[in-house]
């Protein structure tokens, strides 16, 4: 089994080899397929679906040759709860965290490397971009960066946080929904003892206040209607944001070009648990949506956590401007609570699953209750199914 499932591996390494260079040429292009560009006439609007962390634990790894007949690797089941919705937004995105190894070499924590076959498995989920700046981004050095832009490209999952090139390091990921252009910036914190390579120092975008809003700004002068910004940030198992995100989310939130915010949307990622979302400054921000795909955890206290199962998809339904130039509206801001199941493999739309009659109505509430702790509920934020 593992011969077959290596010779699979190397198969698929070909194939990215290949195909790396044509992809990476069309990253930046509108997709040509099943999201339209924009049209010249009237104008949409479009709803945007988020999720958090995919951390391939060593676990989650052997599942997905579990799933794919014990000869490959399919990660489609683990991920099929939760494609009603992704599938149906506009525009999905999602936190790559960890990058792909190669031959089959794949491992778990605390280095990891992930099949490769977890990206064509995002596309079939739904997923259009994936953030992929994170403090794992460098656990196999800018060949594991290589690699996983290369499969998000074959898979056709667009994405932004780290680069191959210093050209593509500079470029702008930009997706097109109903008649928006969106642009999507991704950073993280520095990876402690996976710093950046000296002659490669734009690999990863590392948070930095002043780089995010030039960043922000120069997306806009390209043609961005709405900038979303991705920030792998915050303590780990805490469920409330620390003080560093909080101030964060004030001053780019604050961030302003004229009378419009640089920034439309904050999504958070990395503390591995739920956090609260929050309307800042006008704009709303997810402190952290949770891991989607993780097994099982133990928190900073060396007690296994099933918190670490639990997320949010986040869904917001944007609004065209009533005059050009003027900023596009969250008209709808939703939560969609989560659940890794461990033993099946599976991520769970809970409420779908309660419905059903699941026994997650304590999973539902706790999740709920920290997602609004800070008051996101008199903003208009509401549960979704």
């Amino acid at each position: 089994m593992i011969a077959r499932s290596r010779q699979v591996a190397l198969a698929l390494t070909v194939v990215l080899a290949t195909g790396a260079a044509y992809q990476a040429a069309r990253q930046h292009e509108p997709p040509a397929v099943g999201r339209p560009a924009p049209v010249a006439t009237g104008a949409a609007g479009f709803t945007l679906v988020a999720s958090g962390d995919i951390l391939p634990h060593g676990s989650i790894i052997e599942r997905g040759l579990f799933d794919g007949g014990g000869g490959a690797y399919d990660f489609r089941p683990m991920l099929s709860g939760v494609r009603p919705v992704v599938s149906h937004a506009d525009l999905a995105l999602c936190h790559m965290e960890t990058v792909y190894g190669e031959g089959g070499l794949y491992t778990g924590y605390p280095t990891f490397r992930s099949p490769p076959e977890i990206a064509p498995a995002l596309a079939a989920t739904g997923y259009d971009g994936c953030s992929t700046a994170s403090h794992h981004t460098l656990d196999d050095g800018v060949d594991g960066i290589r690699r996983t832009l290369d499969a998000l490209d074959l898979a056709g999952v667009r994405h932004a946080g780290s680069a191959r090139t210093e050209q593509e390091a500079a470029a702008v990921t930009l997706h097109y929904a109903g008649s928006a252009k969106i642009a999507h910036l991704a950073y993280t914190f520095p990876g402690g003892d996976r710093p950046l390579p000296p002659d490669q120092p734009w690999a990863v975008n590392l948070i930095d206040e002043a780089r995010i809003v030039a960043d922000a700004r120069t997306a806009r002068q390209a043609g961005a209607d709405v900038v979303v910004l991705s920030v792998h940030w915050g303590t780990e198992w805490q469920d409330a944001p620390d003080e560093r995100q909080l101030d964060l989310a004030r001053r780019l939130t604050a961030a302003r070009t004229g009378d419009r915010p640089d920034i439309d949307l904050v999504l958070g990622t990395h503390a591995h648990v739920p956090q609260a979302y929050e309307k800042v400054n006008g704009t709303w921000v997810v402190y952290g949506m949770g891991n989607q795909i993780a097994g099982s955890m133990s928190n900073d206290r060396g007690v296994q956590d099933p918190r670490g199962n639990q997320s949010t998809l986040a869904r917001f339904a944007f609004s065209p401007p009533a005059r050009p130039g003027e900023r596009w509206e969250v008209t709808k801001a939703e939560f969609v609570p989560q659940w890794f199941d461990v033993d099946a493999g599976r991520v769970v739309n809970v409420n779908r699953a309660l419905a059903e009659g699941a026994g997650l109505h304590a999973v539902r509430d706790r999740i709920r209750d920290v997602v609004l702790s800070r008051g996101a509920a008199q903003d208009g934020l509401v549960m979704g199914e």
